[in-house]
């Protein structure tokens, strides 16, 4: 059927791994009609996990988009991975939709990636469902739940349902703000469901002054009025239902498709995104999500398909998206044309001519464009701003296994990375190494394990060297005198020269203060030549030289053998010289580090902390979690990651970038230098 913006529901579905996601998008489809039967996660059948690693581990690990149309409404469902490691699918899933669905095990309770899930969802303005899952397991356990959701997410925090039993008697559930359902519950648990119900009927109330006013005065407000109010909060943020589920069961799912139906926002409903200021302007022009508007579209996931090619999933922000269009990128200044559009059900195509403002397609093989651009009309080009992805925060070197495999590494490292702009790699100049980066061990090991799979390109993993620098810290001075005669045409150089320390970060000057013509102008040029080189060995470990000022102040010459490379020569020695006598000292990278640990395990953060060289900036408290700033060397980040899942029983993340370079301490800058020259002897 022909779809209208208005109709439209964009909703991401988000959670700890294992709380129930893909079974709860499983259950959407079947009951949406999109697929006769219902796959399973075990049997590795769901439309949401398709991949073989997916099929393999049993969780999400890619996002994925699926719909269902039904009752008037296109529901478009973006299932997200529910581990950290792949934080970057979920980011750009939040960005893509207008709505997200939080479901928490109610035996599990709220986890670490549920919050840092759901902070993610606030910070972009979403506005939410909570769904509480399991409800049907032993120890399942709602009331406390919702309490620790109203006192981790707030009040706004309100159950739209509550429980008719609870482990294997959990049946159902009554609709608080209907009455549905309350007849069929007994005893306390009537009375705790009237309570919550007063509570609800407040919170809507509380979202709206005028019926807040009305509320206080008659004591009560029609169902007509509640449901109005309750679609308003919700779609302002105000309010977040709560609703308890048991999915593998199909308890919850009317509620939760009534929920999207009736309540969730569709894109004429949200705030109209801004596109980037033109020329004078001070702001950007307001997007709005006009079927019959200028044509705009930002892509929000790329996937490498064997056979389709790169297919990139975007959102329509304005405008109608036609077969075979000619469009722009605006983000890369590319001209591109559509081929056939689709929908995404799963790893299946849905074949469309069009899909207006706010719907949710896919186009493939288009030559120049990447996750983040934005897609416009040539006659009227906008560009939103790209999707701000997290940081890498853990690395792995690499190494081809076999020649072949060093053919093929590039290209295959490229493909990776259009698909998870999460995962990175860069070829070290300093250290020569080929250095992969991601969110964590798991996502770089899923990145290697995809690479062999899918590529047959097979690689041996290291841990990075740290790409150390050296420096000054006092003036030296040094003459050095070059002089060769092996007969026929001999070499002579004599450089005197000092070097004097800079501030950190200004790197190298070089300064010719020669006087008299003692070295003509074109050998001073050698001299500087001699000296860049020499930058680069390092003057105690064979790391590059920064922040140094050279002066080049006097000099001798010889009329016949006073050539290029002999001042070349002359000036490297004569720089490494100056820099021993000048009190050199060895620098490393440090980091930016923040860390969200639970509140009872922070006495073994700071001690680890501690025990790595870490320095804390500073400590914030943040939903049962505590956020610590501090900065740590590289070297000892390294293999960090493991020590804090050991420490944490894996409830604690972290984010890593990187902050400037430092001294190394003597006692294991001594230690660097000695392994350094062990090298250097083993090479030679």
């Amino acid at each position: 059927m022909a779809v209208s913006t208005k109709d439209i529901r964009n909703v991401v579905f988000i959670s700890h791994s294992g709380a129930g996601k893909t079974t709860l998008v499983e259950n959407l489809l079947f009951a949406g009609g999109t697929i006769p039967k219902k796959g399973s996660v075990d049997a590795g059948t769901t439309v949401s996990d398709y991949s073989n690693d997916e099929k393999e581990r049993k969780n999400s690990i890619n996002l994925s988009a699926a719909c269902y149309e039904k009752d008037g409404i296109k529901a478009n469902l973006l299932d997200s991975p529910g581990f950290l490691d792949y934080m970057g699918d979920v980011v750009a899933a939040i960005n893509a939709a207008d709505a997200a669905v939080l479901l928490i095990d109610a035996v599990s309770g709220i986890e670490t990636g549920t919050t840092k899930f759901w902070k993610t969802v606030q910070a972009l303005g979403l506005p939410g469902v909570i769904v509480i899952n399991k409800n049907d397991k032993d120890n399942a356990d709602f009331d406390k739940v919702f309490a620790d959701v109203q006192k981790r997410f707030g009040k706004k925090c309100v159950a739209l349902c509550y429980p008719n039993g609870k482990g294997s008697s959990f049946t159902g559930m009554a609709n608080l703000l209907t009455k549905e359902g309350m007849d069929a519950l007994e005893g306390a648990a009537k009375d705790k469901a009237a309570s919550i119900s007063n509570d609800m009927t407040e919170g809507v109330a509380e979202s709206d002054d005028a019926l807040l006013e009305k509320y206080l005065e008659e004591g009560e407000l029609s169902e007509d009025e509640l449901n109005k109010a309750f679609r308003a909060g919700i779609v302002s943020g105000k309010i977040i239902p709560v609703i308890p589920a048991a999915i593998e069961k199909g308890i919850g799912i009317d509620e939760i498709m009534m929920v999207i139906r009736e309540y969730l926002p569709s894109p004429e409903d949200r705030p109209a995104p801004k596109a980037e200021p033109k020329g004078e302007e001070e702001e950007g022009t307001e997007i709005v999500a006009d079927a019959n508007g200028p044509f705009s579209a930002q892509v929000f996931k790329t996937i490498s398909d064997p056979f389709a090619g790169q297919i990139s999933i975007f959102r329509v922000k304005s405008g109608t998206a036609k077969a075979n269009q000619s469009i722009r990128n605006t983000t890369v200044g590319a001209q591109e044309k559509f081929g056939p559009l689709f929908f995404m059900k799963g790893k299946d195509q849905v074949p469309t001519e069009s899909a207006v403002a706010g719907d949710i397609v896919a186009v493939a093989k288009l030559k120049n464009t990447h996750t983040g651009d934005t897609l416009s009309d040539d006659k009227n080009a906008v560009k939103f701003k790209p999707i701000k992805l997290p940081e890498p925060a853990i690395s792995f070197s690499i190494k081809p296994k076999s020649r072949s495999d060093e053919d093929k590494i590039s290209g295959v490292l490229g493909k990776l990375i259009e698909e998870d702009p999460t995962f990175q790699s860069v070829l070290d100049e300093q250290t020569g190494e080929l250095v992969i980066s991601g969110m964590g061990e798991l996502h770089l090991k899923t990145m290697l394990a995809r690479m062999k799979e899918r590529y047959n390109v097979d690689v041996e993993i290291g841990t990075p060297k740290v790409a150390y620098k050296e420096t000054i810290t006092s003036n030296g001075d040094s003459k050095y005198r070059h002089k060769k005669q092996s007969g026929g045409a001999g070499q002579f150089a004599e450089v005197w020269m000092r070097v004097e320390p800079m501030a950190r970060g200004e790197g190298f000057q070089f300064v010719d203060e020669v006087v008299g013509g003692a070295i003509p102008k074109q050998l001073v040029g050698s001299c500087e030549k001699g000296v860049l080189k020499a930058l680069k060995e390092g003057a105690i470990a064979g790391y590059p030289v920064v922040d140094v000022k050279c002066i080049v102040y006097d000099g001798k010459t010889h009329p016949v053998d006073s050539k290029d490379i002999a001042f070349q020569i002359a000036a490297a020695h004569a720089f490494k010289e100056s820099c021993e006598k000048a009190k050199p000292a060895l620098l490393e990278p440090i980091m930016n580090v923040e860390l969200t640990v639970p509140e009872e395990n922070m006495g073994d953060i700071t001690g680890s902390l501690s025990s790595r060289r870490g320095r804390v900036q500073g400590m914030d408290s943040e939903g049962g979690m505590q956020v610590v700033k501090a900065q740590i060397p590289l070297e000892e980040m390294y293999k960090y990651s493991n020590e804090l899942k050991s420490l944490t029983a894996g409830r604690a993340t972290y984010a890593m970038s990187f902050s400037h370079y430092d001294p190394v301490p003597s006692n294991v800058a001594q230690k660097i230098i000695a392994e350094s020259k062990k090298g250097e002897k083993e090479e030679e």
